[in-house]
């Protein structure tokens, strides 16, 4: 079983000073609104609501960490899975966009427990100019990164392949960076984005 089987609601957070003080390594999830984060997160841990997926725009605007409890220590964590609110709707106002958009920003930038970064891009859509946003925030900080292209089931194998190279060459800046289809519903590339994922929190996976 996945160590991120185990992931469970740890708290939530409006701003990084009500975050636990950095400790266990962090793996953070963001993405457009409507990229299918949520989807993603419930998917590779093996959970159905894990994560939260409002049906109103921009209606998620939290910090929402998952620990992953320590087999050795009950009372530790192994590490966090962290959902970041999305970005990208124009009907919420322009000043609660500024707010998340600096509350994400500080937390990329300087969370010292950090360990990787998945963006999640549709991969019918490609990295769009709020990803490419997201992305100059991320590029300073040189933090390794998984590009999900998410619902590439939509796609057949050629195109997804072209999504996957265009991707790389849109986002070779940030360094440390795979790209990978994604696709909750037929589950292609969870096995992969699982190995990715486990190894940042733990790189001897614990079984």
């Amino acid at each position: 079983m996945s160590i991120l089987h185990r992931a469970s609601f740890a708290i939530s957070a409006a701003r990084l000073d009500q975050l636990p003080p950095p400790g266990a390594p962090e793996v953070c999830f963001v993405g457009r609104s409507n990229s299918g984060k949520s989807t993603a997160i419930n998917v590779l841990t093996n959970q159905k609501k894990l994560a939260y997926s409002s049906k109103t725009p921009g209606r998620t605007r939290l910090i929402n960490m998952f620990g992953l409890p320590d087999p050795i220590d009950p009372d530790a964590k192994l590490g966090y899975v962290v959902d970041l609110p999305g970005y990208g709707y124009a009907a919420v106002a322009h000043s609660a966009r500024l707010e998340w958009a600096d509350v994400m920003g500080d937390y990329l930038a300087t969370r010292t427990s950090l360990a990787g970064v998945v963006l999640l891009i549709d991969i019918r859509r490609g990295v769009t100019e709020l990803d490419r946003r997201l992305a100059d925030w991320l590029a300073p900080a040189r933090r390794p990164v998984l590009v999900l292209l998410t619902k590439a089931d939509k796609l057949p194998y050629g195109q997804r392949i072209n999504a996957v190279f265009a991707v790389k060459k849109q986002l070779e800046d940030l360094g440390t960076l795979q790209a990978i289809p994604f696709s909750a519903t037929s589950r292609f590339g969870l096995d992969e984005a699982t190995q990715r994922i486990t190894n940042w929190i733990s790189p001897q996976v614990v079984p």
